[in-house]
């Protein structure tokens, strides 16, 4: 069984300055996920990586590398302050809501605050867009270019991590992880087939 801290202390030195500096490792060995990182929200300081290391242990060093490294890129890519219609609305509909609780319109209210939860969770699917999850993944590869691998190796490892983590989960991965890993396929050589621009975009 791995002792949690001092690869939580290896890990945070494989990680660039800005992930050491916004989130905290977080020993969780009562969680089914390898490694779990929720949306942060905007009001939390933090932003915790979960760990089961009873599952991180069994799994290579590089491969854990990839997969800190791609987590720590993917919470970067996360906005949601952004000057867009979907914030406008969230935005819009909190207000909404602070004034019609203050005039006790609780029909207001409820609109108000339905307004503000469609915004909100259209922000979080974009933040689970398909482009946004492979531009983590080529985030995390440039980072672990900087720490000695070449992006054919580092790519290689991520995506032996993305199919290992599914067989420890006892799951079968998903669209977007099929399709992270034919992107990385292609970035390591190992496939002529890249993703189509009209996916990315998604």
């Amino acid at each position: 069984m791995m002792n949690p801290e001092p690869e939580i202390r290896r890990l945070l030195d494989v990680m660039p300055a800005s992930g050491r500096m916004a989130t905290k490792l977080v020993s969780k060995p009562e969680q089914r996920l390898v490694i779990d990182a929720p949306l942060p929200m905007p009001w939390i300081g933090d932003r915790p990586i979960y760990i089961n290391f009873d599952f991180w242990s069994c799994l290579p060093r590089t491969q854990r590398d990839l997969l800190i490294l791609r987590t720590v890129s993917w919470l970067g890519t996360v906005k949601w302050f952004q000057p867009n219609l979907n914030f406008g609305l969230v935005a819009a509909g909190a207000l909404g809501t602070g004034i019609e609780l203050f005039q006790q319109d609780f029909v207001g209210v409820a609109a108000a605050s339905a307004l503000s939860a469609i915004a909100a969770t259209q922000i979080w699917r974009n933040n689970h867009s398909t482009s946004i999850e492979l531009d983590a993944d080529e985030r995390a590869l440039q980072v672990a270019q900087r720490r000695g691998y070449s992006e054919t190796e580092a790519a290689e490892h991520l995506l032996s991590a993305i199919e290992a983590v599914a067989q420890f989960e006892k799951r079968p991965l998903s669209f977007i992880e099929l399709l992270r890993c034919q992107s990385l396929r292609a970035i390591a050589g190992l496939s002529a087939i890249g993703i189509p621009e009209e996916l990315r975009r998604d």
